[in-house]
């Protein structure tokens, strides 16, 4: 069992204290119902972690969508991480990314049938997306990362666990990336432990299993990383698999994400060409002097024998920003990730998700 080795700042533990007794206060107030939670009249499901990071909420947001909205309107809220707008938005198709925040964009271009909508107070978007004048229809409500808001009582909660940062291992913010105590997975009806490699062994799905501690009620699932097809950023062209790649074309992998080190080792394993990097922090704005500097790392590779490849997130940022250079937008590859259980458990993943929407009008445990 090989995971990355999480980094614990031990020096830090005294702040996590404090802060851990804050979190815990809070939580207790919403326990003792000093605090209010408020159930809707609608099935309502929470996608979210209890880390800072990336655990893959988008990729199973979008599972989910793909999943429900064939036969439910399907709404998701989101709070639009760095979006320039306030208040509540409802997307639509011509809603500049800078309104909604990269990943919101990315959902309803890619599923345009969807409601869309960002607020920082989730309550209000519910209400919001609820009301027949501004989203016709709405069936269910998919709340992406919205676990530490407890203001909404969602009636389906799922947590999502990085494989290769345990929440069993980690530590409280700041010494580790923890955003509450382990505690809190108990809040979940569904965890998922994300990001697994696709040859794990039976004997670590079952030290995994012990490891989390689960309760009775709560069901865990496992799910690895999938790539689709390259396609290109500009211009529309052929898609084509990512193992397809010529060997001596050098690739230069642009991210903006939370653990860009997970898609680099995953590049590494899937093709044979040499990749060069350029990294920048989760969710990044970029400026006209990051563009430049893509543009002279591409530079640097060979002339007739080199690629860009970024994520969905970073492209929807890259394509509307006006100081992209023309020079390199031909060569500009976005490469998809989805979701894929393992265990073969998608059918009953799949079950227990269709079974609690249909059976709820209205907020209930589910079981």
């Amino acid at each position: 069992m090989e995971r990355n080795l999480i980094n614990i700042n031990k020096w830090l533990y005294p702040a996590s204290w404090i802060y851990g007794a804050g979190v815990w206060l809070r939580n207790k107030l919403f326990d003792w119902g000093y605090y209010k939670e408020r159930s809707f009249d609608l099935p309502v499901i929470c996608i979210g972690n209890i880390t800072v990071g990336g655990t893959g909420k988008t990729p199973h947001t979008e599972y989910l969508i793909r999943l429900l909205q064939n036969s439910f309107q399907v709404a998701v809220l989101s709070r639009g991480y760095k979006r320039k707008s306030t208040g509540f938005v409802l997307a639509q198709m011509d809603t500049p990314v800078h309104q909604l925040g990269d990943e919101p964009y990315q959902m309803k271009q890619k599923y345009p049938n969807i409601h869309m909508a960002v607020d920082a107070n989730r309550c209000n978007g519910i209400e919001q997306l609820c009301k027949e004048t501004v989203a016709s229809g709405t069936e269910v409500i998919l709340l992406d990362d919205a676990f530490q808001h407890r203001y909404v009582k969602a009636g389906l909660n799922i947590l999502l666990v990085d494989y290769n940062r345990l929440i069993t291992e980690d530590s409280l913010l700041p010494a580790g990336r923890m955003r509450e105590p382990e505690s809190g997975k108990y809040r979940a009806q569904i965890v998922i432990i994300t990001k697994c490699p696709k040859d794990m062994k039976p004997m670590e799905y079952r030290v995994l299993t012990k490891q989390m501690n689960l309760f009775a009620y709560q069901q865990l699932y496992f799910t690895t990383l999938s790539y689709g097809k390259l396609r290109p950023l500009f211009n529309g062209g052929k898609e084509y698999p990512l193992g397809s790649i010529h060997p001596s074309v050098q690739i230069l992998l642009v991210t903006g994400i939370a653990t860009p080190q997970k898609l680099e080792n995953d590049l590494s394993s899937n093709i044979k060409n040499e990749i060069h990097t350029v990294s920048f922090s989760d969710h990044h704005d970029f400026t006209p002097e990051d563009m430049l500097h893509i543009e002279s790392q591409f530079n640097t590779l060979p002339d007739g024998k080199r690629m860009i490849i970024t994520t969905e997130k970073d492209a929807v940022r890259m394509a509307s920003h006006p100081s992209l250079p023309k020079s390199i937008q031909p060569y500009i590859y976005v490469l998809p990730v989805e979701v894929e259980f393992l265990q073969e458990q998608q059918d009953l993943f799949n079950q227990n998700i269709l079974d609690y929407v249909r059976k709820n009008s209205r907020n209930s445990r589910f079981s």
